[in-house]
């Protein structure tokens, strides 16, 4: 094995299947499974209309998953502005063809599949970021006019998401691109600036916000402010939370959420229905799990002798984060109920399938661990 060049070329499907992270693999579908559990239980004890279409879409979305898996990394670094290129255009035919749904116009309607373009878009983002600083030096990236161009890709993309309205979505691509700036060594005083920017156009950007999202900020800071209005959401979230206890009522026991007091407990608050089900302890070993999941991700990235790699995988891991995050803190009452779904447990297709395939990325990484491109490069491939 003279190089790592032989060394890649060499690799034949079997070695790579053999050499896929397969507990990153276990652990997401633990998580999965957690899911189907709680769908289940919302349904009162039927695998419809819930449960089923969850497991049928984490089946079809682990078959994506090692299908992105086995491509070479420098395939995806080679097609990843095309692919960010075409979820912008879903994102436009949003506009023009979209699916109203909630008060908001998010959905492409394919027929036997409702596509979200925003969560394709979160995957397409990181890849079009990670190409663009795996093209550009350290000392580059602290010139300020060396990020113009990926702060357009971040801001077309989050402009395009606010017009729908998601501001939940917009704000998890901002915050995993701004973390995404960061790992690519962009300097901290820049970002200081970005946030002085931001704190200076809040009371601006109050006056576009739509009037229900006022109306969450507001009762974010009081929820007792419309106890049977704006503010039911979060304050029988945090009934169904004490409820819980340390172990839980039991599963399917759940009084808040099978008398129907807890909102929308398939897809946001399937945290708050869990933790009053089994409690503080099975809130934590959930936690405890997606923790894990997280580690093998940053684990992966620091592996990767590329830079397209590792700032794929940080990421896609960051994503993850910020999903987890947003979703826990928001139907505890921490910040605004934004509508983020908890990953890979919420009921939704196209959140789970493109977490899948971002994760599908992330071991392909790993699996290209010692491939190596120069840091000014087309991908590596003739």
């Amino acid at each position: 094995m003279s190089s790592l060049g032989d060394r890649e070329v060499r690799l034949t499907i079997g070695q790579k299947l053999w050499d896929i992270n397969w507990g990153l693999v276990l652990l997401l579908t633990i998580v999965a499974s957690v899911g189907f559990i709680m769908l289940y239980s919302v349904a009162n004890g039927s695998l419809d209309p819930w449960a089923r279409v969850q497991m049928i879409r984490f089946a079809a979305g682990i078959v994506l998953m090692f299908f992105v898996a086995l491509i070479d990394i420098r395939v995806w670094m080679r097609y990843s502005y095309l692919i960010y290129g075409i979820g912008l255009l879903l994102l436009v035919g949003v506009e023009f063809k979209g699916t109203v749904g909630m008060g908001a116009q998010r959905w492409i309607d394919l027929g036997f599949f409702r596509l979200q373009p925003s969560e394709v878009v979160k995957i397409a983002l990181v890849l079009a970021l990670a190409r663009y600083f795996h093209g550009r030096q350290l000392e580059d990236v602290s010139r300020p006019h060396y990020l113009l161009v990926p702060l357009l890709l971040v801001a077309v993309p989050v402009v395009l998401v606010l017009r729908q309205p998601d501001l939940g979505t917009a704000i998890l691509l901002a915050l995993g691109s701004g973390a995404l700036f960061l790992l690519a060594g962009v300097r901290l005083w820049m970002f200081g600036a970005v946030l002085a920017a931001i704190v200076a156009a809040v009371p601006l950007a109050w006056q576009f916000l739509r009037p229900y999202q006022q109306d969450r900020i507001l009762t974010f800071l009081n929820p007792e402010r419309d106890p049977l209005g704006a503010g039911y959401h979060i304050m029988q979230s945090k009934i169904a939370f004490g409820a819980g206890g340390i172990t839980g009522k039991g599963y399917m026991l759940g009084t808040q959420s099978h008398l129907n007091f807890l909102p929308e407990k398939q897809t946001d608050f399937i945290f708050t229905m869990l933790a009053e089900e089994f409690g503080l302890v099975g809130g934590l070993a959930l936690l405890g799990i997606y923790l894990l999941i997280l580690a093998y991700g940053y684990a992966i990235a620091f592996r990767s002798r590329n830079q397209f790699g590792r700032l794929v995988a940080l990421g896609i891991s960051t994503t993850f984060f910020l999903y987890v995050f947003i979703n826990i803190a928001m139907v505890m009452g921490l910040v605004p109920v934004v509508g983020v779904p908890l990953p890979m447990i919420s009921f939704g297709g196209t959140a789970m399938m493109a977490l899948l395939i971002g994760y599908g990325l992330v071991i392909s990484v790993f699996i290209h661990r010692d491939v190596e491109i120069p840091r000014r490069s087309g991908g590596g491939l003739p």
